[in-house]
């Protein structure tokens, strides 16, 4: 089976279902009520600067910038600049709006789905509101403000990195110069909504203080495609009213497959009450891992003649989850946790977080077609956009609140504790969502208590867990794992939350391919070399994934999903620690871990490739690496075999010197069963000409002044194939209904602090391909148009592009400032990978074998915390050479395969040790250092009791380099080392002994 090519990427993007409606609760657009819900985006003007005056009505705002929401202001300053570089202030944001003839609003509610960092908002000159987490959706009720015609709605943000809560005058711990880009303003979706005199309620607590409706299903028959649906909305009545409350369920064709009576109710004048409706429902297609299946809950209100009052359309998927016996379940299915940590701004080069719905699922469809399941969504919430691109792809999620680092004990905590419930009850209907996490570090049992309560208030039966980065030892937390360490548990699921930190530059190859770039492991690697060590990373945890025992590792996801306008190590003002770079173009660790991670917890999707490219000058002598999930791989050039390569972490296939000859170079894998699998390279011919493809949303380029279009920039030979040694500048010349965003190169060198901000070549019309490729972004004005594009390079042929911006009105009404379009309808849900199967994940291949004693010693009080499932405890010998050792005693005789064991300053520290079985050696060396686990073979023999015994003074001396965040000493490292000094002294936190399974 030959793995993809590399471009165009689009293509293996979404092979989709059908088209859904947005998630957000909107007023139903299959039941007709009263309520009505508009997109607000539409007609804002913008201006930097403050001016009181501003909030009135009467204020001349002609000169200001027109701009449509989300717009941050600083948003073409994204990775033109270091983070901490961001430009700051106040920004005023007006806009004019005219409510729909005819139209009567007992309510009327505006809703932002984010504003950073506090936004006061005035409607005609009447403050309505203030928010300041800069994190979270809010929303006001506006009802007393408005006024027959015109309406105009002003917002004051203030983005300064250090605002502090008026209240308290305390600074929000999330608001943080190295995690939260600041991306200024009203950067996420505003919308309006109207309803009668009795309502269903918005999720949007701060401010409303509403709960909106809870839908979910237990009950769960998965073989039987069964559950038990719940609907809970909670409805305010202005008036006393008898209604009656039932919900209705459609598929993702929009069939109805059921209706759900929930009865009758007495309504009281200005009370607020919790209505429910439940059935159990057969036929059902269960959301899974890429296989975003989703229905539209439909809840409704009668009055006592029948009369529907209120409608509202929630959008959501019905899965089962599990999280016991150290492992993760899906649908009663074992799924082993692999994807990437990504920071919550997810941004692009000069538009920042500002991106429409069909940007957040082509971004987020790289991570499910690269065979991921889950992100990280790191130290705050993730917008409502990207929850629901996430719902779309099955694609599942890490929900934080904000955090940077760390467990206040001031009014800091209480706002984490606030924003993690306004957060649950936005999101609590969305199925991606998995995970809860309540800190980017360890937290107090206490605090782990508070935020378990919010949880279980807000979101009993969502089949979410909640916990925290660490908590290994934690009686509260319900999931955990060390940021890059190896964990394991035969309770709750363990897995890491940031591994593989290493960064490179998608423009630097390897040592072979110009422009020459000095690799070092230092955060400062080559393509290459980044994939090589992600396939290292990648085995730590593979090798202890579900069926290797009792005591198994959940996984882990990798930091850093796209290059990031974060915190840097390398040479340049941005984080490059991502699989693909600032604009999406992969490097080559995201087709590693394609090869790696197909599979639900085996790698069992034969794949196979070759890192880098094979295009070099004459007498090029180098090493080639294969990534590929098999048992052999066999290397040809030309058609010549070169032999096989040398395995090694499982998946790594190495050639150590292959002599370049121009041609094709193909690798070939055999499996068990003898089937293969294949990927080739062949050397492209000198430059000839450019290539443009465009990818653009479901509904082609849409004159919104929000749509964007991207374009791929290709330097390819005659025959059509990319030249991967081309750096060519191209200029671009970009005409009609749209506006120049560019893109991103390496093209200033390396950052110098001491010197002018390097911007990255971010807005340039003129803009170098990288290995022969680039990409681009132009942005759609808000009138409808045609726009061309061309490219132009020195010695080779140009290329053009033309396409049509299609107006808004094409897709629905857009008049006086409010619009029923909504871009997130048009979007698709991904159903490529099909519903969760019925079988097994997997086979265990290890046994653990049962411990009935242990004798140490020395310290033997301490014994069992060798072996007691808690990476917190350790037993540790007292320093006199004849007294290092610990035995395990089985209850009967037991053929020991595998000895895994994660040993006192693991990181740091080597042991020489000696294994016994009764007596006879099985094993005798030095153990390796490691992120946590060792596997040690032993020779296979059948015995009772096993010793492990130290043969010589240990010392330590890391093994893993500079690791900024674990920094080169032993208490940094965070592995004990600091605590048990070297010498002699055995160490033992976990002796997992196993045996190979027939």
């Amino acid at each position: 089976m030959k793995l993809l090519s590399r471009l165009p990427i689009a293509a293996i993007l979404l092979c989709t279902g059908m088209a859904t409606a947005a998630h957000a609760e909107r007023a139903s657009t299959v039941v007709a009520s009263p309520r009505q819900s508009f997109d607000f985006d539409q007609n804002w003007k913008m201006h930097t600067g403050d001016d009181p005056a501003a909030s009135g009505t009467t204020y001349d705002d002609k000169g200001w910038q027109a701009v449509t929401l989300p717009h941050a202001f600083n948003e073409e300053e994204a990775f033109a600049r270091d983070i901490h570089k961001l430009s700051t202030g106040i920004t005023w944001y007006r806009k004019t709006f005219r409510l729909p003839k005819g139209t009567h609003a007992d309510h009327a509610f505006l809703e932002f789905q984010g504003v950073r960092q506090a936004a006061e908002v005035w409607v005609n000159g009447v403050e309505v509101g203030l928010s300041e987490n800069g994190v979270m959706a809010f929303g006001f009720d506006i009802t007393k403000a408005l006024k027959p015609g015109d309406n105009v709605v002003a917002v004051r943000v203030d983005s300064n990195w250090k605002y502090r809560e008026r209240a308290t005058h305390t600074p929000f711990q999330w608001s943080d110069m190295n995690f939260y880009a600041n991306y200024g303003g009203i950067n996420k979706p505003a919308r309006l909504h109207l309803t009668g005199d009795v309502y269903q309620t918005l999720p949007l607590y701060s401010n409303l203080g509403t709960t909106g409706a809870y839908i979910w299903a237990d009950g769960f028959d998965i073989a039987g495609a069964s559950a038990t649906i719940h609907a809970e909305t909670e409805v305010h009545a202005d008036q006393a009213m008898n209604v009656t409350y039932q919900a209705m369920v459609r598929d993702l064709d929009g069939k109805l497959v059921a209706t759900i009576d929930g009865g009758g109710a007495a309504l009281k004048a200005g009370e607020t009450t919790t209505l429910s409706a439940e059935a159990k429902i057969g036929g059902l297609h269960f959301w899974s891992w890429g296989y975003g299946y989703l229905y539209t809950v439909t809840t409704v209100l009668k009055d006592e003649s029948g009369h529907v009052i209120d409608a509202v359309d929630t959008k959501t998927g019905f899965r089962k989850t599990t999280f016991a016996h150290g492992m993760f379940s899906l649908n009663d299915r074992v799924l082993h946790l692999k994807g990437y940590a990504q920071r919550t701004t997810d941004e692009w080069p000069a538009v920042g977080i500002s991106v429409p719905p069909w940007i957040s699922d082509f971004s987020d469809s790289l991570i499910t077609h690269d065979n991921g399941n889950l992100v990280r969504w790191m130290h705050v919430t993730p917008s409502k956009q990207q929850v629901e691109s996430a719902d779309r792809l099955g694609l599942l999620t890490n929900m934080p609140a904000g955090d940077s680092e760390g467990d206040p004990k001031d009014r800091r905590w209480q706002q984490r504790v606030e924003l993690m419930r306004d957060a649950i009850i936005y999101n609590r209907n969305d199925p991606s969502i998995i995970f809860y996490e309540s800190g980017n570090k360890t937290i107090t049992e206490d605090h782990m208590a508070q935020m378990k309560a919010v949880r279980d208030l807000y979101d009993p039966h969502g089949g979410r867990a909640i916990g925290a980065r660490e908590m290994l030892d934690s009686k509260i937390a319900e999931y955990g794992g060390e940021m890059l360490y190896i964990n394991k548990s035969a309770g709750k699921p363990l897995w890491a939350h940031e591994y593989s930190r290493d960064e490179a530059a998608r423009a630097y190859e390897d040592d072979w391919t110009p422009p020459f770039h000095k690799d070092a492991p230092d955060y400062n690697r080559n393509n290459d070399s980044m994939a090589v060590e992600d396939v290292k990373r990648w085995w730590d945890y593979y090798q202890q994934r579900p069926g290797s025992g009792d005591r198994v590792n959940a996984g882990g996801v990798k930091i850093g999903f796209t290059d990031s306008n974060s915190h840097f190590r390398g040479d340049n003002n941005y984080r490059r620690s991502g699989v693909l770079d600032a604009v999406r173009l992969p490097k080559d660790a995201w087709y590693a871990d394609r090869v790696m991670w197909g599979g639900w917890v085996n790698s069992d999707e034969p794949a196979t490739y070759i890192i880098g490219h094979w295009t070099y000058a004459a007498g090029t002598v180098k090493p080639v690496y294969v990534v590929a999930n098999g048992e052999s791989v066999e290397l040809f050039l030309n058609g010549k075999s070169l032999g096989k390569g040398e395995r090694s972490s499982g998946f790594l296939f190495t050639f150590p010197e292959v002599h370049y000859a121009p041609g094709e170079l193909k690798a070939v894998t055999t499996y068990k069963d003898g089937k293969n699998s294949e990927y080739s390279l062949k050397t492209a011919g000198a430059p000839a000409a450019i290539r443009l493809t465009p990818h653009d949303g479901p509904r082609g380029l849409v004159a919104d002044g929000d749509d964007l279009m991207l374009v791929d920039v290709e330097v390819i030979d005659k025959n059509g194939q990319r030249v991967p040694t081309a750096f060519t500048p191209i200029h671009f010349h970009l005409t009609g209904a749209a506006i120049w965003k560019g893109g991103i190169a390496q093209s200033e060198g390396p950052y110098d602090p001491a010197k002018k901000d390097a911007t990255n070549d971010v807005l340039a019309t003129t803009l170098p391909v990288e290995l022969g490729v680039n990409r681009v972004l132009i942005r759609a004005t808000t009138k409808a148009g045609h726009v061309h594009l061309t490219a132009t390079a020195d010695g080779l042929k140009p290329a053009a592009l033309d396409t049509q911006s299609h107006a808004l009105t094409d897709f629905g009404t857009v008049s006086d400032g409010l619009s029923t379009v909504f871009a997130g309808d048009y979007q698709p849900s991904d159903l490529s990978r099909g519903p969760t199967p019925l079988t097994p994940s997997y086979q265990p291949f290890q046994w653990t074998v049962p411990v009935a004693a242990i004798i140490a010693g020395s310290n033997q009080s301490d014994a069992g915390d060798s072996h007691d499932d808690n990476e917190r405890t350790a037993w540790s010998s007292d320093g006199t050479p004849a007294n290092a050792w610990i035995e395990y005693d089985f209850a009967r005789p037991e053929a020991v395969s595998l000895l895994s064991l994660k040993l006192t300053g693991w990181r740091l520290r080597s042991y020489p040790i000696r294994v016994t079985l009764d007596g006879k050696v099985v094993f005798e060396g030095v153990t390796p250092k490691s992120l946590g686990y060792v596997n040690l073979p032993l020779t296979p023999a059948t015995g009772q009791h096993l010793r492990i015994t130290l043969t010589g003074p240990t010392e330590d001396r890391d093994a893993f380099g500079k690791i900024v965040e674990l920094k080169d000493n032993k208490e940094a490292a965070s592995v004990g080392a600091d605590k048990v000094a070297a010498g002699w002294r055995l160490s033992v936190v976990e002796a997992d002994i196993l045996k190979t399974v027939p």
